[in-house]
């Protein structure tokens, strides 16, 4: 442990060296310079701080004030001929833990100073103990997240499988609303939770007939009013949970089906009255299912879906969500060709 002294007298800082070594496990650093050895505690982390009250340039009560802008916690030992009473109450208020007379009582330092480092020592462990457990809550806390997030992706994944969609789709839309949020400004931490949560949006499907999921025609007005349903059923699935991500991704079945102009469903919302997160949804979502394969469906050009997002700025789309998404356009062909759909199915029939 590091046991620092302060004094203006080299034979006080000697004899106070010769003391110090006789306590276990410490190491002495010495100073007859007050400014020096401030600028030393201040730069380094000692365990103990002895200091004598009158010094030149600087005396033990400016030096400690200094000292205890920088740390609060290590003791100080101040070593004074002063009696009075009015010095040792500033000193105890500027943050001195304990004093000792001229001419020092060598059993009185070794034991008053050995007191002061175990005190040190037992503040250190907490610390120590403090920060371990932190990161023990950090790690079980990233475990849960990681699982939590695992079971989003298989549910949805189960969603896909009923569904002419395939998982690709799921990872593309995810990505895209993530590149949107980012250019919309949003913080790491949204755009990470909107990554895990947009994946879930259709996860209400798992409640539509198959007679009309798999319709490799035009929806009926009828059957299109059960279609529907899925953004409802998908909420429903979704809010039941306590997960905050959970909740977002509830959120987003809900409404990334609303249009800007308050003609989408099941609500009606207009504007921004639409939740921000089921507007940059609705965009990723359009253009992925746009420029994708389908049973029902050749894919559109990227020049196709393109135009249509853009007419449909104000209408359909938040026109901020729309902007954001062309930004950087060649990020968004990245990502198209990140995620091919022959490679997911491949990957996941190996995987099986």
């Amino acid at each position: 442990m590091k046991v620092v002294i302060i004094d203006d007298a080299q034979l006080n800082v000697t004899l106070l060296q010769h003391l110090v070594r006789k306590l276990p496990d410490c190491e002495p650093v010495c100073f007859t310079d007050p400014v020096a050895g401030l600028a030393w505690c201040l730069a380094n982390d000692p365990d103990l701080v002895i200091v004598d009250y009158m010094m030149p340039q600087m005396s033990g009560i400016e030096l400690v004030e200094s000292f205890r802008k920088k740390d609060s916690d290590v003791p100080v030992l101040m070593v004074t001929a002063n009696h009075e009473t009015e010095l040792r109450h500033r000193a105890l208020q500027i943050g001195v833990t304990d004093f000792l007379n001229k001419p020092l009582d060598n059993i009185e330092f070794l034991a008053r100073a050995r007191n002061m480092l175990a005190l040190r020592q037992s503040h250190k462990q907490l610390a120590d103990r403090a920060s371990w457990l932190a990161e023990e809550v950090r790690k079980a806390t990233a475990q849960i997240v990681a699982r939590e997030q695992e079971t989003i992706f298989c549910l949805a994944r189960a969603a896909e499988y009923r569904d002419p969609e395939t998982g690709a789709h799921i990872l593309r839309m995810a990505h895209y609303s993530r590149h949107i949020a980012q250019h919309l400004g949003l913080s790491t931490e949204q755009q990470d939770l909107l990554l895990e949560a947009a994946p879930m949006h259709d996860i209400g499907k798992v409640g539509t007939p198959d007679l009309i999921l798999l319709k490799p025609g035009k929806l009926t007005a009828e059957e299109f009013s059960i279609m529907k349903q899925h953004a409802v059923i998908g909420y429903e699935v979704l809010n039941a949970s306590n997960s905050s991500l959970l909740k977002v991704a509830a959120e987003i079945a809900h409404t990334h089906h609303e249009k800007f102009d308050g003609s989408g469903y099941p609500r009606g919302l207009k504007g921004t009255d639409i939740p921000l997160f089921g507007r940059i949804v609705a965009v990723a979502d359009v253009f992925d299912a746009l420029t994708s394969d389908r049973p029902y469906k050749k894919a559109w050009s990227n020049e196709q879906a393109s135009q249509l997002l853009r007419e449909g700025a104000g209408t359909h789309f938040d026109p901020a969500c729309v902007d954001a998404f062309f930004a950087d356009f060649e990020e968004v062909l990245k990502i198209k060709s990140r995620f091919v759909d022959e490679e997911m199915e491949l990957r996941d029939r190996t995987l099986g």
